[in-house]
């Protein structure tokens, strides 16, 4: 029974994924079977936010893929985009950090979208196809929280500290009302419910970044690198964040992480955090801002990449956050996608674009850095 259950999990994980990928290329248009202005009519559906798009001559194709964290951000700006120059076409293709990068190195993407800045060796590598001397750069352009979601019935809310996720996520802790979850939820009836934890199958900086996470605040715990792959034994593996929120819906007793934007689509309930502030902090587009605004620039030259304060116990600061880096070329990028890169990218970093992203349950990427990364982009060649 087990295996035939874990097998019907499986199907159903590809089926969602399968959906979503079918949304997301509707998102972006026929872009595969048509030269220009896929999106039809002059207004489109897109919302005032494209009104301040920039073509600039724009053309062509731009093959783009990565982070599947960012997808629903990437549909809208894509969207929008491209209703208003329709001499171009962005297709992002939302897979995996790790996808991204290896694309972007191969040379088959234009940009890639990472949920972690480039290691020293994937630079060494971006400098094969950014000719004339160029790497590879870092560009935080989304912001937001990762959500811990569960679906436990009957309990609505839930409160966890770092120690007690590390013991939940590595198998050490397997049923809902032991004693460390009651411990933190007084007065909440906990089930004598076992606890089916999922993870990410595939590299995904997702995996990444709360595994720093667990590392920088629950070390004794946690005893695992921070690695885009998943390390930990047990527990279950689905793919992407759309896959993982899927299998936490449906399953009682599920516990699993993803972006904010999957919880809020899917009404999926979230974990509060117990950081040691005055009070549980939410996973929330707000607190993530708050968490996200104490980062440091830690790239050097043009690239923007930035070092978070996991271990933050600042009210109404979010702790498990990521930010989306969309790697490109600093110079020797191919002169035919080069002015859509730019364009596109432009918009995405645009106070036009980045109010998208608190409406999408994302967050903003704080008014300083951002206004680097248009300075940034601008200086692309």
């Amino acid at each position: 029974m087990k295996l035939q259950r874990k097998n019907r999990l499986r199907a159903t994980a590809l089926g969602v994924i399968a959906v979503s990928s079918a949304l997301a290329l509707t998102a972006c248009g026929s872009d595969n079977n048509s030269g220009s202005g896929s999106t039809g009519g002059t207004g489109g559906t897109a919302s005032g936010a494209a009104s301040n798009v920039k073509c600039d001559g724009a053309k062509g194709q731009v093959l783009a893929s990565g982070s599947s964290a960012q997808k629903n951000a990437m549909d809208l700006w894509v969207k929008n985009y491209m209703a208003s120059c329709k001499d171009a076409q962005i297709n992002y293709k939302s897979s995996s950090s790790g996808e991204g990068i290896v694309a972007f190195t191969q040379g088959t993407v234009a940009f890639a979208g990472s949920d972690s800045p480039l290691k020293p060796e994937q630079v060494a590598d971006s400098k094969k196809v950014c000719t004339g001397g160029g790497q590879g750069i870092n560009l935080p352009m989304v912001g937001g929280p990762i959500a811990i979601g569960f679906h436990v019935e009957g309990v609505d809310s839930l409160v966890l500290d770092a120690p007690t996720l590390a013991k939940i996520f590595n198998g050490k802790i397997t049923k809902w009302n032991d004693e460390a979850i009651a411990k933190l939820n007084q007065g909440v009836k906990l089930p004598d419910l076992a606890i089916q934890a999922f993870h990410r199958s595939e590299d995904s900086g997702t995996t990444e970044n709360l595994t720093k996470y667990l590392s920088a605040t629950a070390k004794s715990d946690w005893t695992y690198a921070p690695a885009k792959k998943w390390a930990a034994p047990g527990g279950q593996a689905a793919s992407g964040s759309a896959g993982v929120a899927a299998q936490v819906k449906q399953t009682n007793g599920a516990i699993g992480y993803f972006e904010l934007s999957y919880a809020s689509s899917q009404s999926i309930k979230t974990v509060d955090i117990n950081t040691g502030a005055s009070a549980p902090v939410k996973a929330s587009s707000a607190n993530a801002s708050t968490a996200i605004a104490a980062a440091k620039i830690a790239g050097t030259g043009k690239d923007l990449a930035l070092k978070l304060d996991y271990t933050t116990k600042a009210d109404n600061a979010y702790p498990i956050v990521l930010v989306t880096y969309e790697v490109a070329c600093d110079k020797g990028n191919k002169a035919a996608t080069l002015p859509a890169v730019k364009s596109f990218l432009s918009y995405a970093a645009s106070a036009d674009g980045q109010k998208l992203l608190t409406d999408a349950s994302y967050a903003p990427i704080p008014a300083e850095i951002n206004a680097k990364v248009i300075e940034t982009i601008n200086s692309l060649s």
